[in-house]
């Protein structure tokens, strides 16, 4: 396939995947979200490298292809990628920390509560979806098979996050039962987390920073930076640099107490 061919509204050379090799000793895995690809998330993942980090932001199964192969794709297939991928980076490396926005946030959440990585940078991760029909999604993807995309929830003019064109509702329905997934395994973890929240999201709801804050143990350490200028996308958005700085730095504070 051509490199500058759009697929479905993504277009493949824009939505490589990123690795990187760090001398800093410790790696980061980053996830991207749902219908989206790593474009979204390359700021991010390039601040990590440039910060020391080994970085691993790949391309999860069912994205940077179309919508209906999305549709198709089972969640466990999803959670398997992205636990393949963090145990490559944790073979290698002593200390490995996750970082992910929106459903990358609750795939964040999933490999912390089975593989306690040494923290967590979340940009408003979804555990809920907030929609009358939503509980339909089993029955309505066989008559409606997509709807409108979800994509570009961005403030700042001009960002563009190259996901598809449309949501698969056959993929609504397995983003389900990843959240479902991911909400159970909540009590278990024991990373520390920092959650960037915007105070505007068209995508993920209040309620899934509710159901994230339920499910954690109350002793663990939880830091909730509220995002006032940004949208769903923070990482293309007005703060994106504060994120960076900011994740960065609870990395670096975590892993220099790991050493004292």
């Amino acid at each position: 396939m051509p490199s500058n061919q759009k697929v479905s509204g993504q277009d493949a050379e824009v939505n490589a995947p990123f690795q990187h090799q760090g001398d800093n000793g410790e790696a980061v895995l980053v996830i991207h979200g749902f219908t989206a690809g790593p474009a979204s998330m390359l700021p991010w993942a390039q601040a990590f490298a440039k910060a020391g980090y080994t970085v691993d932001l790949p391309v999860l199964p069912g994205h940077v292809t179309t919508w209906q192969e999305l549709s198709r794709t089972p969640h466990s297939d999803i959670i398997s990628a992205v636990e393949r991928a963090y145990e490559a980076l944790a073979a290698r490396h002593s200390r490995v920390y996750v970082a992910g926005m929106s459903m990358g946030g609750a795939l964040a959440l999933h490999v912390a509560a089975t593989h306690s990585p040494a923290g967590l940078a979340l940009i408003n991760p979804g555990l809920t979806i907030e929609s009358p029909v939503v509980k339909f999604t089993g029955v309505l993807r066989f008559f409606l098979p997509s709807i409108k995309s979800i994509a570009n929830d961005i403030a700042k003019p001009g960002g563009d996050e190259h996901a598809y064109t449309r949501t698969p509702i056959g993929g609504v329905h397995q983003l389900r039962k990843l959240f479902k997934a991911a909400t159970q395994g909540l009590p278990k973890i024991t990373s520390p987390i920092i959650v960037f929240r915007s105070d505007q999201d068209h995508v993920v709801p209040e309620s899934s920073i509710e159901v994230l804050r339920s499910g954690l143990d109350e002793n663990l350490p939880v830091q909730v930076r509220r995002l006032e200028r940004s949208y769903h996308v923070a990482t293309l958005d007005y703060e994106a640099d504060e994120i960076f700085n900011e994740s960065i730095e609870f990395f670096r504070k975590l892993s220099s107490a790991h050493h004292d």
